[in-house]
């Protein structure tokens, strides 16, 4: 039972540590007060992305193959670093971050699709309890979320809105780089 819990636990909390989801849940932090509906947004698309492995091991990586949803994540982070650096508005509206909830969800689920942590996942629910392997994965996945949540949060009050914005983008516009040419 133990093994169940633990292995998960330490194995996907390290992969995912300085991942590109947690940088985007940094960045998307940076840009809204609402942190808590963008820590449920994130958490619910933990919730399925990692839930769908766990129940389905890595089915989708069998019917989709990983490269399409690499492209398609990259695609997209690099169009959020653009549409990122192109926001003109003013620096209160700049941190108003529309839906954070949705963007959070959104950002996750494409984010963790095909990525290592959520095929881990689906591989630890073939050796160990599925349940704990959620549980474990979940748990680490929220500690990590919430440390990016509140690192975003620190930062939009101590660093000038349009530096966060351009690093913002510049993260997004790299970890899309990344992932189109196979670093990240």
């Amino acid at each position: 039972m133990i093994p169940d819990i633990l292995i998960p636990l330490l194995t996907v909390g390290l992969a995912e540590l300085g991942d590109k989801t947690q940088l985007a849940i940094f960045c998307l932090a940076s840009r809204t007060k609402k942190y808590l509906q963008l820590l449920l947004g994130v958490t619910l698309g933990f919730a399925i992305a990692d839930g769908f492995a766990i129940i389905l091991g890595d089915f989708l990586t069998t019917v989709i193959p990983t490269d399409y949803i690499k492209i398609g994540a990259g695609v997209i982070f690099i169009l959020f670093g653009i549409l990122t650096l192109l926001n003109k508005e003013e620096s209160e509206e700049i941190c108003d971050l529309k839906k954070p909830f949705m963007s959070g969800f959104i950002m996750v689920l494409i984010t963790e699709m095909g990525d290592k942590t959520q095929i881990a996942a689906g591989l630890f629910a073939t050796k160990f309890n599925p349940i704990l392997v959620f549980v474990a994965v979940m748990a680490a996945l929220i500690a990590l979320s919430v440390m990016a949540v509140f690192l975003g949060k620190i930062m939009v009050t101590k660093i000038n809105q349009k530096v966060i914005s351009i690093l913002a983008a510049a993260i997004f516009i790299i970890i899309g780089v990344g992932t189109l040419i196979g670093l990240v």
